[in-house]
């Protein structure tokens, strides 16, 4: 029993402070009303000792509903703008891609014959030329077999000799036999014996030459196995990286060091397909990079790519940056930026002017003391600056800052400017009511 009547207790609290609430809106709001008709009547301008729309207390403490209608319900408060004019300046719109730089070209230096790694002459980071020496491949055993070589061509020519001298007293011999078996002094077969042995002195020296050709191929080849002991840079750069050490066993598979050529740098990047009209080869670039933020440098578009890759609808550009300084290293991230298209002395508004309203473009004008939507037809854009091709002129002014809290028609408060007559929330009021003034009271009429 006493639960129950706990809970009918609690139904009739419930019920009175709905019945308050319902009575204290129902005078809310015929205040308001009377407020907003007594500002609308002739001479109902607030005096010294009158009633301000909105009206403070009296009675149900009318002052603070009045704040809270003017907060929430009433017409928005004047806000402050900052204006800009419409003006005149070079406008560029520009397309960035990023990657990592590449040098012109990386070379690895490996030996052309196999041996034992001697020395390596050179550092990490070395700058080398062409055709210095890197490294060093033993050549004790390559030596002593061109000591052999050697050797052998000369036997080779000295059998060459001997040769020639069995071919010149074979030809003797074959001339006094013709000369006898004309004279009718020997046989046939005594001249046809003179004959054949000419002739295998001939073959004989033919033999000898060809073997001296051979000896002295050989000898060149060990003379060049020889030289190419020594490694040297294929190309003008930098040593960019070390892979052996002395001591170890090298054959012309092995790339000991790599020469990197950095006095051109390279950079591949990937344009979508319908940026690819806006470029063409040989236009210029500048080229950020983060270890120098405050310098661009300047490049060029060498080559693009004449397909597209399938998959990601793009296709691949090179750009070459000039280096003489090296300053630039493989490896560095980079921006590319370009300038795709560019106008001199178009209209332009500050970026932060530029508002959008149910879908239309515009800025926002000082109309009096309210804020007037104009659109507008923009056209190219950077971080700064809008380009406006139509819908404003020359000089015309606009908001700038604040803009994108306006609305059409919202009082504005222009710089230099104090905000006069009333202000919304005011403190309390002795001799009448103010917009939201705290808890004023009963004032004269």
């Amino acid at each position: 029993m006493a639960a129950a009547a706990a809970v009918n207790s609690m139904k009739q609290a419930f019920v009175v402070v709905v019945i308050l609430a319902g009575i204290g809106a129902g005078v809310y709001y015929m205040r308001r009303s009377t407020a907003e008709a007594e500002s609308n009547t002739p001479g109902a301008a607030a005096t010294p000792g009158g009633r301000r729309a909105g009206g403070g207390g009296g009675g149900f403490g009318g002052g603070g509903f009045g704040g809270f209608g003017g907060g929430f319900g009433g017409p928005r408060l004047p806000m402050s703008v900052e204006l800009g004019a419409v003006k005149r300046a070079d406008m560029a719109e520009h397309m960035t891609v990023v990657g990592n730089l590449i040098g012109a070209a990386t070379v690895e230096a490996v030996p052309k014959v196999a041996g034992r790694l001697d020395s390596i002459s050179v550092r990490l980071g070395d700058r080398v030329k062409r055709g210095q020496m890197l490294a060093k491949i033993e050549d004790r055993e390559l030596l002593e077999q061109v000591r052999q070589a050697q050797a052998a061509y000369e036997v080779s020519a000295a059998t060459i000799r001997q040769r020639e001298a069995d071919l010149r007293l074979a030809q003797t011999n074959l001339d006094r036999s013709k000369n006898l078996y004309e004279r009718q002094l020997i046989p046939k077969q005594t001249l046809d014996d003179t004959d054949a042995r000419y002739q295998a002195a001939a073959a004989q020296l033919d033999l000898a030459k060809a073997q001296h050709s051979q000896a002295d191929a050989r000898l060149d080849e060990l003379k060049i196995n020889v030289a190419n002991t020594v490694i040297t840079s294929p190309v003008n750069g930098f040593i960019g990286k070390r892979t052996l050490d002395p001591g170890a066993w090298v054959t012309p598979n092995s790339a000991l060091l790599s020469v990197v050529d950095i006095s051109l740098v390279r950079l591949v990047a990937n344009i979508i397909e319908k940026d690819l009209r806006r470029i063409s080869a040989g236009q210029r670039a500048d080229v950020e990079v983060d270890a120098y933020p405050s310098e661009t440098f300047r490049g060029r578009i060498a080559r693009i790519s004449p397909v597209l890759d399938p998959a990601t609808r793009t296709a691949q550009i090179e750009v070459e940056i000039e280096n003489s300084t090296f300053r630039l290293k493989p490896g560095m991230y980079a921006r590319v930026n370009f300038t795709v298209e560019q106008r001199n002395n178009t209209l332009v508004v500050p970026a932060n002017a530029l508002v959008d309203v149910q879908g239309s473009r515009g800025v926002f004008q000082p109309n009096g003391d309210t804020a007037k939507f104009k659109p507008v037809k923009v056209g190219l854009s950077d971080e700064k600056l809008v380009e406006v091709s139509e819908g404003l002129s020359e000089g015309e002014r606009i908001v700038t800052t604040g803009a994108a809290a306006l609305r059409e028609g919202d009082k504005i408060i222009l710089p230099g400017q104090r905000q006069g007559g009333d202000r919304a929330g005011g403190g309390p009021g002795r001799g009448g009511r103010q917009n939201g003034g705290g808890r004023g009271r009963s004032g004269p009429s």
